[in-house]
């Protein structure tokens, strides 16, 4: 890539010099602080800031939710919004983002409204992000900061027919990156769906095709090796209601990604209970299930003896029938999550509730104990190959990532020169993240 004729430099260790020919303004020259409260009578789509990209937030249930968007503040397409909070705990995340459409966010953020090519200004503040500007400017117990603290920043300013230029580079440059990434994405959710479909192979079937075959007589199931049983999770587990006098056993906390682990290998802006006294008891290997969430795969194994929320499910596994892992595969299989889903009670989404009794009704296959070992070492053997292969997309994705960071960041800062690059007509593609990941929103503040 070519650079520019000349140079001029900054004083700045994070960007020594910008183009000669560029100015060098204050952030409050290109771009005024936006604080518009939402309106009582109208209705907007609630966003959320996910990994730079401004989004309808799906799930209102989830994270730290409001009593109300009241105080939310409207965002407008071509609004930049700055997430300046928390800046001493969390160094990974991206801060900046260029909304796409009018909503409501959470009014912590800083909404700025460009005097010019917003597009271009977002690019730029995304460079800052990425080599960590905001960083050390906050004040107080949580560094957070606001426009106040960054009007007087400087920022590079290229003329208008270079700012267009560099957002159309940046524009086709990152959506054959982004078109990549899709790619890999897919590759590792056919990845997924092939392991799926596998455990609920094998969960029904077992892994020896010279055995004869029997009607379970239970739909989801189907037919089932002569000699397996289906029997239900009534003669399967047992509910265990043990509470904790004082709460100062390891409290653990359940995670669609990671499980339910301690409280220490969670985000540590998680909110945390005071106290724990009176929390439920689980050991080594018992089914705790969030009674919320269980009917979408939110359950597993207690990896140790720790106090969890009264609001979980505890069940001890008839380890005689079935061995703890086996049973929670089977659980957690497309298969029986239907069966999981069927028996939720509740009239509002978001509050349904799988109890006790129903989850009793629910039958499972089950071979031999011996059979079921050897199941799950068969499973556990296909799912490191699978993890190896995912793995391997996932550090693809990662430099692809880390190339359009610096593409970015080089482009928008002037370090490379594209004024006569000529560009194509091209596709916009964007990168969306996963639902799964979405970062939680920060609470509302006054």
């Amino acid at each position: 890539m070519r650079r520019y004729e000349a140079y001029k430099d900054t004083g700045l260790f994070w960007l020594p010099q910008i183009p000669q020919k560029w100015e060098w303004k204050f952030l409050s020259q290109v771009a005024k602080e936006q604080k518009d409260r939402k309106p009582e009578n109208i209705d907007f789509a609630v966003m959320s800031l996910s990994y730079g990209n401004i989004i309808r937030k799906k799930n209102l249930s989830a994270g730290l939710v409001p009593e109300n968007y009241n105080n939310y503040q409207v965002i407008r397409k071509g609004n930049i919004i700055l997430r300046l909070t928390d800046l001493q705990n969390d160094h990974t995340s991206l801060r900046t983002g260029l909304a796409k459409e009018t909503g409501i966010i959470t009014s912590a953020y800083t909404c700025l409204c460009p005097l010019s090519n917003s597009a271009y200004l977002h690019y730029l503040l995304h460079a800052y992000d990425i080599r960590k500007v905001f960083y050390g400017m906050g004040g107080g117990v949580r560094q957070s900061i606001g426009y106040k603290d960054i009007r007087n920043m400087y920022v590079p300013c290229p003329s208008h027919k270079e700012q267009d230029q560099i957002v159309r580079y940046l524009e086709w440059q990152t959506s054959k990156i982004n078109r990549l990434i899709a790619a890999k994405k897919q590759q590792i959710q056919v990845l997924r769906e092939q392991q799926q479909k596998l455990i609920c192979e094998v969960i029904t079937k077992g892994v020896h095709s010279d055995v004869g075959y029997k009607d379970s007589h239970i739909a989801w199931i189907g037919d089932i090796p002569s000699h397996w049983s289906a029997i239900r999770c009534k003669y399967l587990f047992r509910e265990r209601d043990e509470r904790s006098k004082e709460g100062m056993e390891t409290h653990l906390s359940m995670s669609q990604k990671y499980g339910l682990v301690p409280d220490s290998q969670l985000d540590e802006r998680r909110m945390l209970s005071e106290s724990y006294a009176g929390g439920k008891l689980c050991y080594q290997d018992d089914l705790v299930l969030n009674r919320l969430k269980a009917h979408l795969g939110v359950f597993a194994l207690a990896p140790q003896f720790g106090v969890i929320s009264p609001d979980y499910t505890v069940l001890i596994p008839n380890t005689e029938r079935i061995i703890p892992s086996f049973g929670e595969m089977v659980l957690k299989s497309a298969l029986c999550r239907r069966e999981l889903q069927v028996r939720v009670r509740g009239i509002i989404e978001g509050f349904w509730r799988l109890y006790t009794d129903d989850f009793y009704t629910i039958y499972l296959p089950v071979p031999p104990i011996e059979e079921q070992k050897e199941i799950m070492q068969y499973i556990g053997a296909q799912a490191k190959k699978t993890a190896a292969l995912e793995n391997a997309l996932n550090r693809e994705i990662e430099l692809l990532h880390e190339l359009r960071t610096r593409l970015i960041s080089d482009v928008a800062t002037g370090q490379i020169d594209v004024r006569s690059i000529d560009v194509p007509d091209f596709e916009l593609v964007e990168e969306l993240a996963d639902d799964a990941e979405e970062p939680e929103d920060e609470m509302e503040v006054e």
